[in-house]
């Protein structure tokens, strides 16, 4: 009942009630005894009554709330979000009240009181809203609310500003990783008694190119470039896991809420260590397949969930890094792969018995995980 009154503004405020009242008991006296003056000041507060119902709602009719765009943070860093509210008339609009209305799940709603809003210019409002999980977060509804100028009279108007706030995992600083190191070092051993590809700097030469600026020059191809008089870059068949890195996350076995949000922070981990190093790094999930580029894998690592995904794309034929809760789901795993096993809180078991096929890292709860990750996979 209060919300209907207030986004009507007809919402007495304390002192309107007060107001009322007097106003009953000034009009209840004039007509029982038929005094001119009583009339006269019963008719003076419905009067002020009216005109406390009519102006807060005028005052909120030029006003227009926009958002400003919402910069992507990693879990645990503040998000800023900022608010313009701009008056469109030709007078100032006072004591106004302005309400974020954001998700259940972010915080409770932001409130911040106005003064003064000038004619014809914005107010900003910016505040800075803690984060500790990841996710894509919408919200749209701003609330103005005001019994300016009398105070008696509460009106309430909202507007849509659109807000959608990234919240990427968290990202540990590795200093190592032998996981991601050691990946693919049993195909680059086969290959390198090849003769084809020890002519090359990392893999077979596929076709040469003009150089272009950011080129690494020991992919120069000095022999074409003298011959042509302008320096020609070879470009390479990426075949060895080493250059190119595939984080697999398994998201079709059922996962426990903790051990996939450690998953998610290990694949963001794993992403970025690797991109440090300049290697080709991918990743792969069953709803999306395989994905590349930096704001695609965070904005895919940030919306995703730990529910059994009924989409499977096709596994990469590739060594690869599998990150997953299942132990069945790495024996068919491409030769030179490894394996990253999150045990539950309350698991017991052990994955000895696949060490010897694949290497990888048994993820434990109690234990930092990057720390974890910073160890040699057994």
């Amino acid at each position: 009942m209060k919300t209907w009154l207030e986004d009507r503004g007809i919402l007495p405020a304390y002192g309107g009630g007060v107001i009322i009242g007097i106003t009953l008991c000034f009009f209840g006296a004039a007509t029982n005894t038929m005094a001119g003056w009583l009339y006269a000041i019963s008719g003076t507060t419905i009067a002020v009554l009216i005109l406390s119902i009519i102006l807060p709602r005028r005052s909120l009719l030029p006003l227009k709330v926009r958002r400003l765009a919402i910069v992507p943070v990693s879990a645990g860093d503040d998000l800023s979000i900022s608010l313009e509210i701009e008056n469109t008339s030709n007078q100032p609009i006072n004591l106004l009240e302005v309400t974020d209305i954001l998700p259940i799940v972010l915080d409770q709603p932001k409130i911040t009181p106005i003064e003064v809003i000038a004619s014809k210019s914005c107010h900003r409002w910016t505040y800075y809203l803690p984060t500790s999980k990841r996710g894509i977060y919408h919200w749209q509804e701003v609330q103005l609310r005001t019994a300016a100028p009398l105070g008696l009279f509460w009106c309430r108007r909202c507007q849509q500003a659109a807000a959608k706030a990234l919240v990427y995992p968290q990202v540990l600083p590795l200093q190592q990783c032998p996981l991601i190191d050691s990946l693919g070092q049993e195909m680059e051993q086969k290959l390198e008694n090849n003769r084809y590809y020890q002519r090359a700097s990392q893999g077979l030469t596929r076709n040469l190119r003009q150089y272009r600026q950011g080129d690494s020059t020991r992919l120069i191809h000095w022999k074409t470039s003298a011959r042509l008089g302008e320096l020609q870059i070879r470009e390479l068949e990426v075949l060895t896991g080493g250059q190119e890195v595939i984080i697999c996350l398994d998201t079709l076995c059922d996962w426990q809420e903790d051990s996939f949000e450690r998953a998610i922070i290990a694949a963001a981990s794993l992403y970025f260590y690797a991109h440090r190093r300049q290697l080709n790094v991918k990743l792969w999930t069953g709803e999306t397949g395989l994905i590349q580029g930096e704001r695609v894998i965070l904005e895919t690592l940030a919306a995703i969930e730990a529910k059994a995904s009924q989409k499977n794309a096709n596994l990469p034929n590739l060594p690869l890094i599998w990150l997953t809760s299942n132990f069945n789901s790495i024996e068919p795993l491409t030769p030179g792969s490894r394996w990253l096993f999150f045990l539950a809180a309350d698991s017991r078991e052990s994955p000895s018995p696949l060490i010897r096929q694949f290497s990888g890292l048994a993820i434990e709860p109690e234990i930092s995980l990057q720390q974890q990750l910073q160890k040699p996979p057994r």
